[in-house]
């Protein structure tokens, strides 16, 4: 049987990036093995579901590239692709539970249920459960008897499905990630399978569906590791063959201490989610990696390399090179710390191996440019060796756009000289007399003024520098004034004389 993955996201708000790592494992995996991978959308909860929600899961995937082989758009032989479209389907299985004896009726209320963890709770009991114990002091069709419980269900009284799990008993499975792992039942509860609303809960329609699906690996996050000896009796139960388990490591806050979450995130101002989300239910809008600047394929990287190693040294890896080198069996056990800085050296790797033409388009698609894509080009050849966003080509570089209108204070305070000033109203008349002019002419003018005047040119640097950008640093001189313009160069230089006049040292 040919590989067949699936991510199987709740629309409950917007795609967390441990989402999204999940899904790109299930993507790697199924495109070195040649297989599919799915897109389902497990909306069986839905007093949490969250309009936008599905949409956004979607458009997420589609911008990181891992676009789903069949789902709730893409269609397919096994849809539908929404939990709540194949609702009919579960109840029949859960019937089959129950016939079988694996599965019982539960007629508990609320309050009833209460009464019982408190019960426990004051029995000094750690883990209060519904488990093959408390279950016989309870209201469901294992202590009542089958003409009360036709009664029950023909009166149409409220119920709920659980599963009926052994006493004590060993449940082993191996799992590619963690090797054997053994969990014995009088651990675990009788987690309901069946809600009183007709609709599954996600332990009974997720093995249901990656069964009809021909699911062979489920490749999904720790926090369901413990569920996974629940879902091997089920498999067990409905007489199917297991899939292949493979838990992923939890993505840890930088610091290493708990689970990345969104709190952390926004407090150590990074985004948490690929794509702005504008909560329907909070108003609260959330900045996404896309529009704080990030590649795709640059975040792509980045997460593919928290929890899984290659065994070389090698980081940078396009999603061809990562589908080739990805196996299951390279994953970590351990959580992996989310570090944002290395996040942004991925960023700034992958932007410098541009071309400048694709940075300037996307520069003026992003930034209100109103200058010739040529120019752009050549601002962005002498910028992007100096920034890690995009975006920052126009704020770090504002000095090609438009005039200073302020200067560094530092520089001016100890290189703005009389000296300094007398050379460089020199060279502005000078500049003035071209329309256009090379990097190598500007450089050449200003080695004749000051060879005249017997001056290094490192004492005149700092102050030409910060008389054209207003600043102490940047990228090569010569160049940003050929791009600017002779013209405007001399405009600066007129002004920052003018403006600086009473900061001259004598």
């Amino acid at each position: 049987m040919s590989v067949r993955v699936r991510f199987a996201p709740s629309p409950t708000g917007a795609l967390h990036i441990g989402g999204v790592r999940t899904a790109l494992y299930n993507y790697l995996f199924a495109k070195k093995h040649g297989g599919k991978f799915i897109l389902r959308v497990e909306d069986t909860d839905q007093n949490r579901f969250v309009e936008g929600a599905e949409d956004y899961i979607q458009e997420a995937l589609e911008w990181c590239g891992i676009s789903p082989d069949e789902g709730i758009v893409q269609g397919g032989d096994f849809g539908p692709y929404k939990q709540s479209e194949r609702q009919p389907q579960y109840k029949e299985y859960a019937d089959q539970l129950i016939k079988e004896g694996n599965a019982y009726y539960a007629f508990d209320t609320p309050e009833e249920l209460n009464e019982m963890r408190e019960r426990l709770k004051d029995a000094r009991v750690a883990n209060p459960q519904y488990n093959a114990i408390t279950r016989m002091q309870m209201k469901n069709s294992l202590t009542l008897s089958a003409e009360e419980v036709a009664a029950k269900i023909a009166d149409g009284e409220p119920y709920v499905i659980r599963v009926k799990l052994p006493r004590n008993e060993d449940v082993r499975f191996e799992d590619k990630v963690r090797g054997w792992v053994v969990v014995n039942t009088a651990a675990l509860d009788d987690k309901v399978l069946m809600k009183s609303d007709g609709m599954p809960t996600y332990h009974l329609a997720n093995i249901v569906d990656d069964h009809l699906m021909q699911i062979t690996h489920v490749i999904r996050g720790e926090e369901w590791l413990p569920s996974a000896p629940l879902h091997v009796l089920l498999y067990e139960y409905l007489g199917w063959e297991q899939p292949v388990f493979a838990h992923l490591p939890l993505l840890l806050k930088p610091d290493g201490n708990g689970k990345l979450s969104k709190r952390a995130a926004d407090k150590l101002g990074f985004p948490i989610f690929p794509l702005n989300w504008d909560d329907p239910v909070s108003g609260e809008l959330s900045q996404g990696f896309k529009e704080k600047g990030y590649l795709p394929e640059a975040l792509i990287n980045f997460l593919s390399l928290l929890g899984w190693n290659p065994g070389t040294e090698q980081e940078l890896f396009s999603l061809q090179a990562l589908i080739e080198a990805f196996s299951l069996e390279r994953i970590n056990k351990a959580g992996a710390k989310f570090d944002i800085e290395k996040a942004k050296w991925f960023n700034q790797q992958y932007l410098k191996s541009k071309s400048d033409a694709e940075l300037a388009n996307e520069l003026i698609s992003k930034v209100e440019i109103s200058m010739d894509s040529s120019l752009v080009e050549r601002i962005v050849a002498l910028m992007k060796e100096r920034v890690t966003f995009i975006e920052e080509i126009a704020t770090a570089g504002s000095f090609f756009f438009t005039t200073p209108s302020s200067y560094d204070e530092k520089t001016v305070k100890k290189k703005w000289t009389r000296q300094t000033v007398d050379v460089l109203d020199v060279y502005a008349v000078e500049l003035e007399l071209s329309e256009h002019i090379d990097a190598d002419t500007a450089k050449s003018i200003l080695v004749g003024i000051l060879e005249k005047g017997e001056v290094p040119m490192g004492r005149i640097m700092p102050g030409l520098r910060v008389s054209i950008t207003g600043v102490a640093g940047g990228p090569d001189l010569m160049e940003t004034i050929s791009v600017i313009g002779p013209k405007e160069a001399a405009k600066r230089i007129k002004l920052a004389i003018e403006t600086l006049s009473s900061s001259v040292k004598e």
